[in-house]
């Protein structure tokens, strides 16, 4: 069973940066899979904001679309997501997920999708 563990999460202004990442393990390192963060603020559904699989493709939520970047620190087994710009509307638990293996032909496929989760970590956005 894959282990994600979140770090970095926090308070900051708005237009501030935060920096999360999710250490990855119990996965082969041959393994075909699918990463994503997720967002859940509180009363609304989680919904996803960025993925990447194996060969780097990575998908972005519209919303977070050239403020956001997920990458993944493949000697450190680390998934990263760089916050640009933040936003109170960003304010929520923030979720590292693991699909693997992914769908046909690489692809991450949906929020129900995703088989494992971290506990998350907070992000706060106000001023």
């Amino acid at each position: 069973q894959v282990q994600l563990v979140e770090s970095g999460g926090g308070s900051v202004q708005p237009g501030g940066s935060l920096r999360l990442s999710c250490a990855a393990s119990g996965y082969s390192h041959n393994s075909d899979y699918c990463l994503g963060w997720f967002r859940q603020a509180p009363g609304k559904e989680r919904e996803g904001d960025a993925t990447i699989n194996t060969i780097s493709q990575v998908d972005y939520a519209d919303s977070v679309k050239d403020r956001f970047t997920i990458s993944l620190d493949r000697a450190r087994n680390t998934l990263h997501l760089q916050m640009n710009s933040l936003k109170p509307e960003d304010t929520a638990m923030y979720f590292c997920a693991a699909r693997i293996p992914p769908g046909r032909w690489l692809t991450c496929g949906p929020r129900g999708d995703f088989t494992d989760w971290g506990q998350g970590t907070q992000v706060t956005v106000s001023s």
